[in-house]
């Protein structure tokens, strides 16, 4: 999944029937959004590079025999006795080494998603996931019925928000096994036929708590939503 992937017409047209085929028995409207990734996670390679210079510093300070002997080695093994200037010229240039090898290392985006920790993920995955909902959900149809699937493909998470029509009838843990279902599919590569599996489930649940009524309109696109 780390490849550059973009979804066919196929699979545009099967998320696209799944969501008109689900809010036939409700009211509620379903967003579907795919993303190849939540957040570019600059951050934690930078992060990643401060530690690692600061560890330089750290082994140093812990083993200064050790570090000194290094240094002596690396100048040819002459000298018995280095100058403080000597030792904190080695240390600065050690520290920078470490910095820019591994900022440039982790510059590579397969790299840096793996060394992101999992909880960072989720957190960005969920914030990212909340600024779409507001932006194509949240308070957009007439009874605050609209729900987003969000799906970020780097990351191996999703999530699913409801308006507030929706979000005080289902719990949590409802939406937790409509996602597993979700992410079983795309595990195996099959991203729209997850999605289509997640809608159904969703469509499912809306239609028992949101029923379809006569006066029902469809106020949000049932297309899904590639970025």
């Amino acid at each position: 999944m780390g490849k550059r992937f973009s979804m066919s017409e196929a699979d545009h047209a099967i998320v696209t029937n799944a969501v008109a085929k689900a809010e036939l028995l409700t009211d509620a409207e379903i967003v579907t959004i795919v993303a190849r990734r939540s957040d570019a996670y600059h951050d934690v390679g930078l992060h990643w590079a401060i530690l690692c210079a600061f560890l330089v510093l750290g082994v140093a300070t812990a083993f200064p025999h050790h570090y000194e002997r290094a240094i002596i080695w690396l100048l040819g093994g002459w000298e018995h006795q280095l100058s403080l200037q000597t030792v904190l010229l080695f240390l600065l240039g050690h520290m920078l080494l470490k910095f820019l090898a591994v900022r440039y290392l982790l510059a590579i985006p397969a790299l840096r998603m793996i060394f992101t920790p999992g909880a960072t993920k989720t957190r960005r995955v969920h914030r990212r996931a909340m600024q779409l909902f507001r932006t194509a959900a949240e308070a957009r149809t007439s009874k605050l019925t609209g729900v987003l699937i969000y799906l970020s493909l780097d990351e191996h998470r999703a999530e699913i928000l409801a308006d507030r029509g929706i979000a005080s009838k289902v719990t949590a843990e409802t939406w937790g096994e409509t996602m597993a279902a979700m992410i079983d599919e795309v595990k195996a590569g099959r991203i729209a036929e997850g999605m289509a599996v997640a809608i159904a489930h969703a469509g499912a649940i809306l239609a028992e708590h949101c029923p379809k009524t006569g006066d029902d309109r469809n106020e949000l696109p049932d297309r899904l939503i590639e970025l």
